[in-house]
């Protein structure tokens, strides 16, 4: 029930809003009433509650996210923000206002979609240690307390909660990603491109076009889709042709080898013989892989200075992609694993034994 009565010691609602008052028999905690109003003027619900019947003028969204490990599941994120477009916008009023509180646990959370996708937004930042080092609030914590849980506690973790800085900056896979203005046209020695087709209908196809400089890969192109494979097919046998590939790797897994075959047809049919297509199944851990290989990524593969702007679903997948944590998508960070695998693999010659004289 809301309290409304003045007690010692107890702040009520008739202490904030002493000009208006609860219905009578209309006071649950979760819903009540005014008085004089026919229907309820407040409604406490969550993403996983109801708001059916109820529309809203101010929306107030307090802190979605419990801890951690739900700041590292893109799914749950993603729940969040399909909650608030699809039942409470459908809740709101003309002239709607909506207060979002909460810690900026990750950058794809409510708050970073709001930000990322809305217009007309106030953004009110908090942090509890200011740049100088001065504290926002010494009763509440001071640089001290603030130090000493930085040591014991786990760093993102903190600074999430006190800083604001979302925590999958601090854990995100690549940190330090190159990029490259002119590819240095002496050291290319074949323009190759690795693609893995989509698994299923959640995961992207994900074809990555690069010139292979020996000790390095400088990305000329990609192909980062949802699509069906009847028109991925397509576009990725363009692609050869207009980017003059001269050796393509295709991973053979659940229905890349028929894609595959396609695609090498498709690619001779548009008239290119240039591009030799190569099928493989690919064995290893996709997880382990892309954590062993991300050094490598991060030192030797080189990106287009304007890739965010190229190809923004990509860069969203591969600058946000977490080293713990369940990822939406690894597409993406696969195929990179792939250019490094490809990149590194010995290649062994035979020779007749024979032609040296040997018998």
């Amino acid at each position: 029930m809301i309290a409304t009565e003045k007690s010692t010691g107890m702040t009520v609602y008739q202490d904030i809003f002493p000009d208006t008052k609860i219905k009578y028999g209309e006071a649950s905690m979760n819903k009540w009433a005014l008085e004089g109003s026919q229907v309820a003027n407040y409604l406490a619900t969550s993403p996983t509650g109801t708001a059916t019947g109820f529309g809203a003028d101010i929306i107030i969204i307090d802190d979605l996210i419990k801890n951690s490990e739900e700041a590292y599941n893109a799914n749950t994120l993603q729940k969040h923000i399909d909650w608030f477009t699809n039942t409470m916008l459908s809740r709101t009023e003309k002239g709607f206002k909506l207060i979002i509180i909460m810690t900026r646990w990750a950058t794809n959370d409510l708050a970073g979609f709001i930000l990322e996708n809305f217009e007309d937004v106030e953004h009110i930042n908090y942090k509890a240690i200011n740049e100088d080092g001065s504290a926002l609030d010494e009763e509440v914590l001071s640089l001290e307390d603030f130090n000493f849980k930085t040591k014991h506690m786990d760093k993102a973790i903190v600074y999430a909660n006190y800083q604001q800085e979302p925590i999958d900056v601090q854990g995100k896979l690549y940190q330090n990603l190159k990029t490259y203005v002119e590819i240095p046209r002496e050291k290319v020695r074949q323009r190759r491109a690795y693609c893995d087709t989509a698994d299923t209908g959640a995961d992207y196809l994900c074809n990555i076009i690069y010139d292979d400089c020996k000790d390095s890969a400088y990305i000329v192109d990609v192909i980062y889709t949802k699509e069906p494979m009847e028109i991925t097919e397509e576009m990725v046998a363009n692609a050869y042709k207009t980017h003059q590939v001269n050796l393509a790797d295709i991973e053979s897994n659940n229905g890349g080898r028929g894609f595959a075959r396609n695609v090498e047809r498709r690619t001779k049919e548009l008239g290119n013989y240039k591009t030799v297509v190569k099928w493989f199944h690919q064995a290893g851990n996709k997880q382990s892989r892309i954590l062993a290989n991300s050094s490598w990524v991060q030192q030797n593969i080189y990106f287009p200075v304007d890739w965010e702007n190229k190809w923004p679903e990509f860069y969203r997948a591969i600058t946000t992609h977490q080293k713990e944590g369940k990822n939406a998508h690894d597409d993406g960070p696969d195929v990179l694993s792939g250019i490094a695998e490809k990149m590194n693999q010995n290649t062994i010659s035979t020779i007749d034994i024979r032609s040296l004289g040997i018998r």
